[in-house]
């Protein structure tokens, strides 16, 4: 499978007609920097969607195209995480339609098989925001700062366009292995490449994440030791190290997305040899 980036403003959020909605945005985020005056409004790559092509000849590889605009944490939190975020929904079979109001984020994870077949699963921190306790696959966010994002002020020709779709679409790769490094403590020269497996949305705020597939060639016991070092570790307390009916029974402890992560995984395992 290959895969490419349509980076465009077209793919960024609608404001929504009702201005009261939208004005909600601000003053929830204004609340939230009460109480925890530390947070950062950081850029993040908008999902707008995606677009599957199937080549005619069997030997060419399956082309995916993601649609990628940009928002922010601030936006994210006043529409995905507002308690009010069906309201910013509309009906539509079109999930970027249906989203079309919602800042949608898009997150990373990866299913990492160790060299003795395990599977390795985070317990999350109670300090972190979303999910606290909660089992989760390592992961994170692509990010625009990564390859000089900011703003769409780079849009203009066509080859000025081909240049940064580039560059993103290798970001959506390097940010994989980035977040396996920090929150697991794996060097990267002990994963394989980085194989996309698809696109979960959780059921709850619809948040969508892009999972992978990846193996580390360290042993679990190996992968126990370097974790008590991990740069990212206080972001989560434990580093499980599980079977696949192991993860199967831990699976339903997982948010949404994550749960739709493995699914993706079983789905790919059961029909894609070497994996």
């Amino acid at each position: 499978m290959k895969v490419f980036v349509d980076f465009s403003s077209t793919h960024d959020r609608i404001p929504h007609s009702d201005l009261n909605l939208e004005e909600s945005i601000l003053e929830i985020w204004d609340q939230r920097l009460q109480q925890k005056p530390s947070l950062f409004n950081g850029t993040k790559f908008r999902y707008g969607g995606h677009a599957v092509h199937d080549m005619d000849d069997p030997n060419q590889h399956t082309v995916v195209s993601l649609n990628l605009g940009l928002t922010d944490y601030r936006t994210f939190v006043g529409t995905n995480l507002s308690s009010s975020w069906e309201k910013f929904l509309v009906p539509s079979e079109d999930d970027s339609k249906r989203c079309q109001h919602t800042s949608n984020p898009l997150g990373n994870g990866a299913v990492v098989e160790t060299a003795d077949r395990n599977i390795l699963v985070l317990q999350r921190s109670h300090n972190v925001g979303e999910f606290p306790g909660y089992f989760v696959f390592p992961g994170g966010h692509p990010e625009p700062g990564e390859v000089g994002i900011s703003s769409h002020q780079h849009e203009g020709s066509m080859s000025e366009s081909a240049v940064i779709n580039r560059k993103v679409s290798q970001e959506m790769f390097d940010s994989i292995i980035r977040e396996v490094v920090e929150e697991i403590g794996v060097p990267a020269s002990s994963l394989s490449n980085a194989v996309l497996i698809g696109i979960s949305q959780r059921g709850l705020n619809v948040r969508p994440t892009a999972f992978f597939h990846m193996k580390c060639n360290l042993e679990s016991k190996e992968i126990h030791q370097l974790y008590s070092s991990a740069q990212d570790g206080y972001e989560s307390t434990q580093l499980y190290t599980v079977s696949r009916s192991e993860l199967e029974k831990m699976a339903a402890k997982m948010p949404g997305c994550h749960w739709g992560g493995f699914a993706l995984y079983d789905l790919v395992s059961k029909t894609v040899k070497d994996i």
